[in-house]
């Protein structure tokens, strides 16, 4: 079977700073794989230690320091690194990622069987660039997934969160699956798998590598405008009454309320 993870580097900071064109600045700030692509890292080394013959590719799109979550992702159990990188693919939206992550698939990966996304990304909480990706390559997909299950043959097993409970649903490969929180943790990266991240090369590709159009990436190919960036502004901590029953408590309300000069 053979597996791509997409994975995202994000910022891990409360300290996000801007750009004149409202997107965020990414280099020279402290950042970690985003937890969900962890998920889909972990699901994918699930699904080769139960299927040895796997082959894991771990790709991103991002800047040069990108490479530490691939790393981090070989270390868990990828085989294989790919990091999608130009400077005319900064600003880009989630239609521009999408379209420039499935053309890399096919272009540099090839076959494939299973691609497997987080749901959502912390720093943007679309939740469209997987979707994006599948719609790009013509592929079926299943969102919010808590787990998937391949026993061989051309389908996988995919338990996934609705709201009322929990839908297990049966996609055809190749396919595209977004993972959320799983039952199960990721696993940390050890010692071994540390080393042989160290020693995997990391297949890069800008542009032109992948045959793409200037007008279709970056910022220039973004249909997205975001008018304006905001960090929401933090709210008090509420008080909690405390009173020996309901009455009084009711009455305590009422005279808070009415001091805030709030209408009862």
């Amino acid at each position: 079977m053979k597996i791509v993870v997409c994975v995202k580097q994000v910022p891990d900071t409360a300290d996000i700073r801007w750009t004149e064109n409202n997107t965020m600045v990414r280099e020279g700030v402290e950042s970690i794989m985003n937890p969900f692509d962890e998920y889909a890292v972990e699901t994918a080394v699930r699904i080769k230690e139960a299927n040895p013959d796997t082959v894991i590719t771990v790709l991103t799109m991002g800047p040069p320091q990108a490479k530490d979550v691939l790393k981090r992702a070989v270390a868990m159990g990828a085989d294989e690194a790919i990091l999608v990188s130009d400077k005319k693919f900064a600003g880009a939206d989630t239609w521009a990622t999408s379209h420039t992550l499935a053309k890399a698939i096919k272009e540099k990966v090839g076959d494939f069987d299973l691609i497997i996304c987080g749901q959502y990304a912390i720093d943007g909480d679309t939740a469209q660039t997987g979707p994006g990706i599948a719609e790009q390559l013509g592929l079926p997909q299943v969102t919010y997934a808590k787990e998937v299950e391949f026993t061989g043959g051309s389908t996988v097993v995919i338990k996934r969160e609705v709201e009322d409970g929990i839908q297990k649903v049966e996609m055809t490969l190749p396919g595209l699956t977004c993972m959320l929180k799983c039952d199960y943790e990721p696993r940390m990266p050890s010692i071994k798998g540390t080393m042989k991240a160290n020693r995997t090369p990391i297949a890069e590709y800008g542009m032109e590598d992948l045959g793409l159009d200037p007008e279709n990436v970056g910022i220039k190919g973004s249909p997205t405008f975001v008018s304006k960036a905001f960090r929401p502004e933090q709210r008090n901590a509420g008080e909690i009454i405390n009173a020996a029953d309901a009455k009084e408590a009711a009455r305590t309300l009422l005279e808070k309320l009415k001091g805030d000069k709030v209408l009862v």
